[in-house]
């Protein structure tokens, strides 16, 4: 089973400097889901999330113009796995109505996703291994500050 998720906010992680992408079930008091990505990954959710446009497409734009060009759908991303702290996602496609699945980063997903107003997923399971005391380890030595403007 999949829960339908949303983006709640974003934050940058002082200490790795990576981005922590937060996913929140709409219909639950659940904590977020937290996904840590990369730098590049978590500035092209970021800028869709704050409206940015940039003066040319980033990759994550290109494969939105690529898909649209070619008639092909985003159905849905779906954050299918928790291994060894990494997590693994799918990218739902239709071609002329066949679906195609795709092996991707979450962050990947999630940044297309958000492109092409696709609804993100995550399988239950993955709720049910990842374990909220790193999360809660962390947020205690953090400071309001190091929110930015976006609030969990």
């Amino acid at each position: 089973m999949h829960i339908k998720m949303t983006v709640s906010g974003i934050l940058l992680d002082p200490n790795t400097s990576s981005y922590i992408v937060l996913l929140k079930d709409e219909g639950s008091k659940n904590d977020p889901l937290p996904i840590w990505v990369g730098r590049a990954e978590g500035n092209a959710i970021n800028f869709v999330l704050e409206g940015v446009i940039p003066p040319r497409p980033m990759t994550h734009d290109l494969l939105k113009n690529i898909l649209d060009t070619m008639g092909i759908r985003v159905e849905k991303v779906v954050v299918s796995d928790l291994k060894n702290n990494t997590y693994y996602a799918i990218i739902h496609l239709n071609s002329n109505g066949s679906e195609i699945t795709i092996d991707s980063r979450p962050s990947d997903a999630i940044a297309l996703a958000i492109r092409m107003d696709a609804p993100i997923y995550v399988d239950d399971a993955v709720i049910k291994k990842r374990t909220s005391e790193s999360l809660d380890r962390w947020l205690e030595n953090l400071k309001p500050e190091d929110f930015g403007k976006y609030n969990a």
